[in-house]
């Protein structure tokens, strides 16, 4: 399917399939949805319904979800050439401080003005 034309249900189809995915792989054997709901504070159907798009989760249970997995949102969302980029930054600078992800941001903008300049 041409990433360009995916509908919404379809979006939110690949977000249930990663749900699931996520859940399937924890500590080997997987968890349950009704495990990763009480973890996660949520209702077991809900968690269902997410996982076959039913249902939509919200930015709010998504951010749950992340927090549970330790994986940025982004994680969750399908996948385009720019996202794969922003997934890796987002992994390796989710638990930097201000003052480290500020010189992160700093080394990017010095690294963009060594770049040569085509003409």
């Amino acid at each position: 399917m041409n990433k360009s034309k995916r509908s919404k249900s379809d979006i939110y189809v690949e977000i249930g399939n990663r749900i699931r995915e996520f859940r399937m792989r924890l500590d080997g054997p997987g968890l349950s949805q009704e495990a990763l709901a009480k973890k996660i504070g949520v209702n077991p159907n809900s968690l269902s319904r997410w996982e076959t798009a039913v249902y939509k989760p919200s930015m709010h249970d998504l951010e749950k979800l992340s927090e549970f997995f330790k994986v940025p949102i982004a994680y969750f969302l399908p996948e385009s050439p720019v996202s794969l980029r922003i997934i890796a930054l987002l992994s390796a600078t989710h638990d930097m401080s201000e003052r480290d992800l500020e010189e992160v941001v700093r080394y990017a903008l010095f690294r963009r003005a060594l770049a040569p300049v085509e003409l």
